[in-house]
């Protein structure tokens, strides 16, 4: 019931609020992104949502754009300034995400919305984490963030979107603010942000067991 009729009125109340309340705060980071990114402070980037239809994400730009000698981008961990980290670890570059809800390509709780050259690399299990609206955040932002192994994110994603409940979502928001406040789980061991996912090998499983 929660899931089916409540769940989409309650992400639009709660999107068109969050835009009204935070719109001084937009207007802070439009400037300050204008100044530190030389440019442009959105960042717009095509993901797969809810049935895998591609719908373009806003976030605000945490790496600037440039290049080396070779016209090519530079690695991310060079590209990621100061006021990039300070966005990311405080969440603040998800805030345009809000318009992404608004309009219905998003909730605020689900499987984080990933780049469209994943999938083809789902298996038919981490095909499902798609069955519902891609979220801000979700179970495995909540629980380790960028540094989960692949298999493991999607193991969450997929069990959540068989348990959604407003208990279950209310949780997370809560964790979520939880793992904010900590800066838990920003990037992984061995990347600024997060490695490609280049496909679950055959035979491999995910370590992450579901809650008792």
């Amino acid at each position: 019931m929660y899931a089916k009729f409540f769940k989409r009125l309650f992400d639009f109340l709660l999107a068109l609020i969050g835009i009204i309340v935070s719109s001084p705060v937009w207007l802070i980071l439009i400037i300050l992104g204008a100044i530190f990114m030389r440019g442009n402070p959105f960042f717009t980037q095509e993901r797969p949502g809810w049935h895998e239809k591609i719908f373009k994400l806003v976030k605000f730009r945490t790496m600037d754009n440039r290049r080396g000698a070779d016209g090519q981008l530079l690695p991310d961990e060079v590209r990621l300034n100061k006021y990039g980290r300070f966005l990311r670890s405080t969440s603040l570059d998800e805030l345009p995400e809000l318009l992404n809800i608004l309009i219905g390509d998003m909730a605020f709780i689900g499987p984080r919305p990933l780049l469209v050259k994943y999938l083809p690399r789902y298996n038919d299990m981490q095909h499902h984490r798609h069955d519902v609206r891609p979220g801000l955040t979700g179970y495995a932002q909540a629980h380790g963030r960028n540094t989960v192994l692949w298999e493991d994110r999607f193991a969450m994603d997929v069990w959540y979107v068989n348990n959604i409940s407003l208990k279950l979502d209310l949780q997370i928001i809560i964790d979520t603010i939880k793992a904010v406040i900590k800066k838990d789980g920003i990037s992984s061991e061995t990347s600024a942000t997060m490695e490609d996912f280049m496909g679950t090998p055959e035979g491999v499983e995910p370590s992450w067991k579901p809650p008792v």
